[in-house]
């Protein structure tokens, strides 16, 4: 799997704590039908100094995964929330 760093942002929490997010697509792999692969996205957010979440293979579109990548930037989503974004992007 390969990572490609996308860019990161700066979030203030509840009480008042700054968090720095770094982004990253990840691509890999698929199987598909007939013993074929194609290549796949997905998402990796990590905490500078704190935890990190990684979806992969959430799909085959350059374009669908770079939506998803500016969704998670603008809304400055954290790896905890990560995967809650994702099922409702899905």
């Amino acid at each position: 799997m390969q990572e490609l760093y996308v860019g990161s942002r700066t979030a203030k929490g509840e009480e008042g704590t700054v968090h720095r997010f770094d982004y990253c697509v990840v691509v890999g792999e698929m199987a598909v039908a007939g013993g074929f692969a194609c290549e796949s996205y997905g998402v990796k957010v990590q905490e500078q100094g704190g935890d990190t979440a990684v979806i992969p293979d959430l799909t085959v579109s350059a374009q669908r995964i770079d939506e998803l990548m500016e969704l998670l930037m603008d809304h400055q989503v954290g790896p905890a929330g990560l995967r809650d974004v994702v099922e409702d992007w899905l």
